[in-house]
């Protein structure tokens, strides 16, 4: 129920207050100087509480990207790896330093569009920026309800170039490990095998600790994941046994399995000894984390299918590992073979 209250200040001036009450929601009052304002207000915020739209709109005029952008630091972040936490908020606050000050309402698409234009950085990069502040709109819609519409799902992300797939041929895996063999530093080679093994990434694999690991059945526990989920990774072969043989030699100062040597309770930083065997091994333009490539690519060309070349890499989607397709064709076309042979058997 809605009522309007003329009043006449002592000049003269004439106003119309409104009062909106309706059972179940809070009071909602606006001063107009006309009358067809006062009312036209009235049947649009009736019409707007009715169905669920008015509140969401006053929420959006309340808060700014600032405000935003704090809550998500603090209730939203901790779910995520302290690495995977530092890289959101670096994120976040280049926005913040844009539109901080926007009431969360006057947020449009252009206005992102309109500072997405001025990155110089790679279109993956861009990429990345825009994802990450989708997410933190989503949950102001979905979670909090400070926006009825998240203006960043009309914000088109840059064209990105097609996924990187570098791994090594057998001639350079083979060369790859004999030079991490020979390596000065003893942990190279069971760290090499243990990536091309299971297709961790290097943070994950080298922030593990003991308690992690479970020699016994063959598997390990990451509980630090980019995605934020925990993930069990089968040690199977050489991965199995090289982990087995170092547990002999564990240090008792520390809980993690690969240590530094100056300080126990960090990891240890293999990219010298990396970079030195490279060379050695006559290899050129691969990186750490091609190893991960090397992962997917075997297991591509071994018959596993997309969706298990996901679940090993630890990806939600298919999206990431579809890069790798083309290294399964042959057991793609095995599989349509198959699938003919028993439906239309000797046609």
């Amino acid at each position: 129920m809605a009522t309007i209250e003329k009043r006449t200040t002592d000049n003269g001036e004439t106003s119309y207050r409104v009062k909106i009450r309706l059972k179940g929601y809070p009071v909602q009052t606006a001063t107009f100087k006309r009358l067809t304002d006062a009312k036209k207000w009235t049947q649009d915020t009736e019409s707007a509480i009715r169905e669920g739209r008015h509140f969401k709109t006053a929420e959006a005029r309340k808060h700014t990207f600032a405000d935003l952008a704090k809550r998500y630091y603090s209730e939203i972040l901790p779910d995520y790896s302290v690495k995977e936490q530092k890289e959101r908020r670096s994120k976040l606050e280049w926005w913040t330093s844009k539109i901080g000050y926007c009431v969360l309402g006057d947020i449009t698409p252009a206005t992102i569009n309109e500072h997405k234009n001025t990155m110089a950085q790679s279109p993956a990069t861009i990429d990345k920026y825009i994802k990450n502040l989708q997410h933190v709109f989503t949950i102001a819609v979905n979670e909090w309800e400070w926006l009825s519409d998240n203006p960043v799902k009309k914000v088109k992300s840059p064209k990105l170039p097609r996924g990187r797939v570098r791994f090594l041929d057998d001639n350079d895996r083979v060369r790859l490990l004999q030079a991490c063999k020979e390596s000065t530093n003893t942990l190279l080679y069971p760290c090499v095998v243990l990536a091309i093994s299971t297709g961790m990434r290097q943070a994950e694999q080298m922030e593990l600790e003991w308690s992690d690991v479970n020699l016994t059945d063959g598997y390990l526990i990451l509980h630090e994941t980019k995605n934020g989920e925990r993930r069990r990774v089968t040690l199977a072969g050489a991965s199995l046994g090289i982990l087995k043989e170092h547990s002999k030699l564990r240090r008792l100062d520390t809980k993690l399995l690969f240590p530094s040597e100056r300080n126990p309770q960090k990891p240890i930083d293999l990219r010298k000894a990396f970079a030195n065997a490279m060379t050695v091994a006559q290899i050129t333009d691969f990186k750490w984390h091609d190893l991960r490539h090397c992962t997917a690519s075997y297991l591509a060309m071994n018959g596993a299918s997309l969706a298990e070349i996901a679940e090993v890499l630890g990806h939600k989607t298919l999206s990431m590992v579809k890069r790798y397709a083309h290294l399964s064709d042959g057991h793609v076309s095995n599989v349509v073979a198959s699938m003919n042979a028993k439906i239309f058997g000797g046609i």
